[in-house]
C-alpha cells in the first residue's frame, strides 16, 4: 500500500491506512506500507518502508530551506522548487520514490494500492504490477470551493498554483483499470470530473473502528453541549456556517460548542470568531489522545458535521458509533452514511444548522433515539473487515486484468 501523507489522527487518507493494512494482515494477506510523513504509526507486525523526503510541510520545522547536500538529488530539487512556487508537489514526488522503491522489489508483490497519490509514478508501476487506487473524493471539489472563498485574484491564483497537482491526477485515474472509492456520491463526481468510467470503479464503504469509537455510559451528555471535530480554517468542512450558527443559538439557548483541535493563530475562524464576539462559548481541545476525544464524546448532546463536502464522512460515523445524536449537512456521502439515524439540513447554510440545534435541544427523547439507532446503523453496516473483504475482490480483478 502506498500512502504519501498519512497521519492517523488527521485526515481520512490516514485513518484509512491504518484499519485497512490492520483488517487486510487480520484476513492473512501479507501488506506492507511504503510511507511519506508523516509516521502513519502502523502496529508493528506490519512492516513500514519510510522513503526519505525533504518534509517541508513537518509543523516543527515548516517550509525549512534544504542543504545543498539535499538538493543534489533530483527529485528533492523538483519538491523544493514545487514548494517555493506555492505548489503542493508532495503527490508528484511521492509517487516517483515509491516507483523507484517498487521497481527494485517488484517480484516481492503481487499488487499494489495506491492510496489517492495518483502520481505518475503510480502509472509507472501499473505497468509492470498489478495496481488500484482510492479516490476518497475528487480534489476538484476542494479546489472549487477554495477558489469560491478566495477575495481576491491574488488568493486565486495560490489556489489554482496549490491545487495544480489535480491533473496530473485526472490523467493517471484514467489509465488505471480498477479504482476503489468509499461512496456512491463520490464515484458519481469523480466520474464527472475525472472523466473516468463507472465500471472501473469499486464502491466499498469506509468502516467505523468501534473498538475505540464507543458510548461510554458512565459519562452523562450535558445539556447543550455541543461538538465539532474540525478546527480547520479550510472552506470544505464548513466551520464558519456552524459558527454563525452557534452565534444565532446562543441568543435563544445555553450552549457551548466544544472544538477538537486548535485554531490557526490569527487566522479566519478566530477572527470570525471574535467578529462574532462569541468566544464565551466557545472551547477548544487543542491536540488530545484518543481516550480523551471519546470522553468529549460522551459529554456531548449533539455532535455536528458541518462540512460542504464529504467524500464519505468518518466524523459523522465516529459520532454515531459513540451513540451521539449527529446533526450533519448532506453535503457529499454524508446521507449515506447518517441515513435516518441523524438530523440533514443544507450545506453552507447557517440558519438551517441552528433550527436543527435548537429543534435537537428542545427534544431530548428524539436525540436519545437517534443516538441509538446511530449506534446500531454503524456497527451492522460500518466495520474495516467488510471493507477488507470486498477489497480482496477488487485486488483479483486487477489481478485478472493485468495478466
Amino acid at each position: 500500500m502506498l500512502s504519501y501523507r498519512s497521519n492517523p489522527h488527521c485526515g481520512g487518507q490516514g485513518v484509512y491506512l491504518k484499519n485497512i493494512s490492520r483488517a487486510l494482515k487480520d484476513m492473512g494477506h501479507r501488506v506492507e506500507i511504503v510511507s511519506g510523513p508523516p509516521d502513519p504509526q502502523i502496529e508493528p507486525d506490519i512492516p513500514v518502508h519510510r522513503l526519505p523526503s525533504l518534509d517541508l510541510y513537518d509543523p516543527k520545522n515548516p517550509f525549512r530551506i534544504p542543504t545543498f547536500s539535499e538538493l543534489k538529488d533530483p527529485i528533492n530539487l523538483m519538491e523544493w522548487a514545487g514548494v517555493s512556487t506555492m505548489g503542493f508537489p508532495e503527490p508528484f514526488t511521492f509517487g516517483l520514490r515509491a516507483y523507484s522503491f517498487i521497481k527494485k522489489r517488484r517480484h516481492r508483490y503481487d499488487i499494489v494500492h495506491d492510496n489517492q497519490s495518483l502520481s505518475y509514478g503510480v502509472y509507472g508501476i501499473s505497468r509492470c504490477l498489478p495496481t488500484v487506487a482510492t479516490i476518497h473524493h475528487p480534489i476538484t471539489i476542494d479546489r472549487t470551493v477554495s477558489l469560491r472563498a478566495a477575495h481576491s485574484g491574488l488568493s486565486r491564483l495560490k489556489q489554482l498554483r496549490w491545487y495544480s497537482f489535480v491533473g496530473m491526477q485526472k490523467r493517471v485515474a484514467r489509465r488505471l483499470s480498477r479504482l476503489i472509492t468509499v461512496s456512491e456520491c463520490s464515484r458519481n463526481d469523480i466520474c464527472r470530473d475525472f472523466h473516468t468510467s463507472p465500471k472501473h470503479f469499486h464502491v466499498i464503504a469506509n468502516g467505523i473502528d468501534t473498538r475505540h469509537f464507543y458510548p461510554m455510559p458512565g459519562i452523562a451528555a450535558e445539556p447543550g453541549r455541543l461538538m465539532v471535530t474540525n478546527s480547520a480554517d479550510m472552506p470544505l468542512k464548513g466551520l464558519y456556517y456552524l459558527l454563525h450558527a452557534v452565534a444565532d443559538v446562543a441568543q435563544r439557548r445555553k450552549i457551548k460548542l466544544t472544538v477538537i483541535g486548535a485554531p490557526k493563530k490569527n487566522g479566519a475562524v478566530v477572527r470570525l470568531i471574535d467578529q462574532l464576539n462569541i468566544g464565551r462559548y466557545i472551547e477548544f481541545t487543542g491536540r488530545i489522545d484518543h481516550q480523551n476525544l471519546v470522553r468529549h464524546y460522551a459529554r456531548t448532546a449533539i455532535a455536528i458535521v458541518p462540512s460542504v463536502y464529504e467524500g464519505f464522512g468518518l466524523p459523522a460515523g465516529e459520532a454515531m458509533a459513540c451513540g451521539v445524536p449527529v446533526i450533519s449537512t448532506t453535503g457529499g456521502a454524508l446521507p449515506e452514511v447518517v441515513g435516518d439515524c441523524g438530523v440533514l439540513v443544507p450545506p453552507a447554510n447557517s440558519p438551517a444548522l441552528a433550527r436543527a440545534i435548537i429543534d435537537l435541544l428542545d427534544n431530548p427523547g428524539q436525540a436519545q433515539q437517534l443516538g441509538k439507532a446511530g449506534l446500531k446503523r454503524v456497527r451492522a453496516q460500518f466495520t474495516w473487515s467488510n471493507a477488507a473483504r470486498k477489497l480482496t475482490t477488487a485486488y483479483r480483478e486487477a489481478i485478472d486484468d493485468h495478466h
